[in-house]
């Protein structure tokens, strides 16, 4: 399948690995003995997840690609379904999680060879909507709840005192490393 066959898919995938490959920088920038730690907020403000909790709902963040995937194409798909048998821990540490992140990361990949710009239109049914919704609007939600919680693991670790700026969370194009070097967000 070429670029030009299925550019909606095509850009998506791309968008959705760029956006896993940003997480996977920040997790990986995680200390592993701040797991426990998370943000002090106001006394009236529900308690903030810690980094391990953070990590752990990043993972399920993207189980639900796959499992979006899976209700498109089961039967292209069936060892998605292994994928329910690996335990997603309340907590998990950098090094889980980086592992678990190379591994759905591939299982995406997978789901989008199999995917084509008209599959995208196609409705199926999910937990949230079993009467469906289009696969192109799952896998947005989806991509809209990673990039949600990838800036809540910035912000934590901003928080925690590490030194981030704009190119841990984003990437960059068409910017030379002067011109981002002199862009970085002031501490």
């Amino acid at each position: 399948m070429t670029m030009r066959e299925n550019p909606l898919v095509n850009s998506l995938a791309e968008k959705v690995s760029e956006t896993i490959e940003r997480t996977e920088h920040l997790v990986s920038l995680v200390p592993a003995n701040l797991l426990d730690w998370c943000p002090r907020l106001p006394t009236e403000v529900p308690e903030a997840a810690d980094l391990g909790h953070v990590l752990s709902h990043l993972l399920e963040c993207l189980s639900g690609f796959c499992a979006a995937f899976y209700r498109a194409f089961p039967g292209e798909l069936g060892e998605f379904l292994e994928l329910r048998a690996i335990a997603i821990g309340e907590s998990c540490s950098p090094v889980e999680a980086q592992a678990s992140i190379k591994r759905y990361e591939a299982r995406i990949q997978r789901g989008f060879r199999c995917c084509t710009d008209e599959d995208l239109s196609r409705r199926i049914p999910t937990l949230f909507a079993p009467e469906g919704q289009t696969l192109l609007t799952v896998l947005l939600g989806n991509l809209e709840h990673l990039i949600n919680h990838k800036y809540q693991l910035f912000f934590h670790l901003k928080l925690a005192g590490l030194k981030l700026g704009s190119r841990d969370i984003y990437k960059w194009r068409d910017i030379s490393e002067a011109d981002a070097q002199a862009t970085v967000e002031p501490e």
